[in-house]
């Protein structure tokens, strides 16, 4: 069976009269929602509401949470069936993105369609952040941020310092909300990553694609896997024969402590290897491309995951 998310060839097919949003006549039926409402501690002196449009619900989570009663935000990308990087516009985002005041997009090649909403849909006092370009990831580089820990963190002053320039008046409630963001709401992540990191630096790992890379970079775990498979699985290309063979050996040998792929993008290789690594005795640990289950906090989906890492990883090695 396949997986939810299936990949496609990363074109934007049928939808140009959703991009050209404002004549409001797109035939496409997939709507944008809300992203959960973040509750605020307090309230700002303005009373202003930044009207805020993310392309993936990941970003998402993160700014309502930082923006609070301040900030209404439209995830574009919030169902966990739809694949973010050859997504179809509808004439509904485009209307959100045309009145949005401050618009997150991935970059980096993985939602091109958000680029192309965003210039058929100009706005002269919109402000933009666009991840790729915030941590210096170009064109062909890896770009799953969102599993980068210290990306993470870049992108929370990011938006907390836009919030302050779009409304000044309330900069002391976005840094609070940014305060309490990072030292309480945040803290079970930032513990997790601190402690996997610390206790098991160096471990030579496996993953079926290239959305595991950073993550494992960011716990100083080692990817023994060849970068051509996890590139080749994250594009919907054919890996080649030989790395195959590369990853049937390392799961035979054990050459990997553990196996950690995206649950969203298992396709026949994946699941021959899944179940080559559990028949082997290698413990395995699952992600996912976007917040699951649906309407899940960033926090909360990349705790369970973590732990997932982490009990894994202390099931291979012996260590706790």
């Amino acid at each position: 069976m396949r997986s939810a998310i299936t990949r496609r060839p990363r074109t934007l097919a049928g939808c140009a009269a959703a991009v050209a949003v404002l004549a409001g006549t797109s035939a496409c039926s997939t709507a944008s929602s809300n992203a959960a409402d973040g509750s605020a501690s307090g309230k700002g002196r303005s009373g202003k509401v930044i009207q805020v449009v993310a392309a993936e619900n990941f970003w998402g989570s993160i700014a309502q949470q930082l923006g609070g009663s301040h900030a209404h935000v439209t995830s574009i990308i919030d169902n966990p069936s739809a694949d973010p990087h050859d997504y179809e516009p509808t004439a509904a985002d485009g209307r959100a993105v045309a009145t949005a005041r401050y618009t997150i997009v991935n970059g980096i090649g993985y939602d091109a369609w958000a680029d192309k909403l965003l210039s058929a849909n100009p706005g002269s006092d919109r402000a933009e952040l666009k991840i790729g370009d915030l941590v210096g990831v170009g064109p062909g580089g890896n770009p799953h941020r969102w599993y980068a820990p210290a990306d993470v963190h870049k992108v929370i002053e990011k938006i907390t310092a836009d919030y302050k320039k779009i409304a000044p008046v309330d900069a002391a409630y976005f840094d609070a909300r940014k305060k309490a963001f990072e030292a309480t709401t945040l803290a079970p992540y930032s513990r997790l990553v601190s402690d996997i990191k610390s206790t098991y630096t160096g471990t030579p790992v496996g993953a079926s694609e290239s959305i595991v890379t950073p993550l494992a970079q960011g716990l100083g775990l080692k990817m023994a896997t060849p970068e051509s498979f996890l590139d080749a699985i994250s594009e919907g290309t054919d890996p080649t024969a030989k790395d195959k063979t590369t990853i049937d050996q390392q799961i035979k040998n054990k050459k990997v402590r553990i196996y950690v792929y995206n649950s969203q993008n298992s396709t026949p290789d994946v699941r021959a290897q899944v179940t080559e690594a559990k028949a082997a005795g290698i413990p395995v640990a699952t992600v996912t491309e976007t917040l699951t289950p649906a309407g899940a906090s960033f926090q909360d989906w990349q705790v369970r995951q973590l732990k997932g890492i982490r009990n894994a990883l202390a099931e291979a090695t012996g260590k706790k």
